[in-house]
């Protein structure tokens, strides 16, 4: 970032996540009987999720599991007499007016019925993507080396480009018999925030405890679904937080609104909307209205999870 106030996201320094400790039940029944709830703090989930992706973890099998996102009237966006009351409410962590002011102005989107990832991708399943489709693209970012994580079987997949995100689809389309995409920026906003206007996929306040973002203090990726606070109103895990979200749609102003020239525009030009915040980002960016890039840097590792107009076996 190149402003005071940009350069001020990055300097709040928080303490390490050492409390609750990451202790996982006393065996992989109990791991997975947990997991299969929605019940457990997050530490808790974290280290069963950490246990069962080493031995698989039926969450994230191959082939992704979808949940049905019935359509509906959404009120996307930030009206722009709110704009400066959500600059003030994260001023603390740096956040500029420019940057909300992406969301305005607010507009009713009617969205059709479609079928979302119940999670993010993970990197078994980008894994077995790369494996027998024989993809020539990058490997994923954060791979050390190239290396499969092994250990993070079950997190998201993250540091991948939108053409290599695009590929896994068309392959997994190839695998299900089903058209794979991605989500674009409407329905991704839509399984995020409803039709009640919510701020956050879980609510009207923010909570640290329901999301994997930097005020919760892990500061590095999740196994999926470690968050059930942060449960969408459709059924979809992990929207706010762990890692952004590629989408389908190429960054443009709304209807009515201006396009805003920031540091994504300058250093990418042309850029797809990146939904969700992640792990090393704070709260503001796991509103349900707000509008990022993939930035550059090992910050601002991208992930996403795939959509279709229809569903399993049809």
């Amino acid at each position: 970032m190149t402003s005071t106030a940009g350069e001020a996201h990055f300097s709040v320094l928080l303490p390490l996540a050492l409390q609750p400790v990451l202790r996982p039940p006393p065996s992989l029944d109990r791991c997975r009987a947990l997991l299969e709830s929605d019940a457990g703090p997050p530490g808790s989930r974290i280290a069963a999720g950490s246990v069962l992706g080493l031995h698989g973890d039926s969450r994230a099998p191959r082939i992704p599991h979808l949940t049905r996102v019935p359509g509906g009237s959404l009120r996307m966006g930030t009206p722009e007499s709110e704009v400066d009351s959500v600059v003030e409410s994260w001023r603390h962590v740096g956040v500029e007016r420019a940057w909300i002011a992406k969301e305005t102005p607010a507009h009713v989107v009617e969205v059709g019925t479609f079928w979302l990832g119940t999670y993010p991708v993970t990197n078994y399943q980008y894994a077995c993507f790369l494996d027998e489709a024989g993809h020539a693209g990058a490997r994923p970012s954060t791979w050390l080396l190239g290396a499969y994580p092994w250990d993070r079987s079950n997190h998201p997949v993250a540091g991948v480009s939108l053409p290599d995100a695009e590929a896994y689809c068309r392959w997994l389309g190839e695998q299900t018999g089903v058209p794979i995409r991605l989500p674009s920026e409407e329905e991704w906003e839509y399984a995020a925030r409803g039709t009640d206007g919510r701020e956050f996929p879980w609510g009207q306040q923010f909570r640290a405890d329901a999301a994997n973002v930097r005020e919760f203090g892990l500061t590095t990726t999740s196994p999926i679904g470690s968050f059930p606070a942060g449960r969408s109103w459709c059924g979809v895990w992990d929207l706010a937080g762990n890692v952004e979200e590629l989408t389908s749609t190429m960054y443009h102003a709304y209807d009515r609104g201006v396009r805003v020239a920031d540091d994504l525009a300058e250093l990418l030009g042309d850029y797809p909307v990146t939904r969700g915040g992640s792990f090393s980002r704070f709260g503001d960016l796991a509103r349900c209205a707000r509008r990022h890039g993939p930035h550059p840097g090992e910050l601002y590792p991208s992930g996403f999870r795939v959509a279709a107009d229809a569903g399993p076996g049809a």
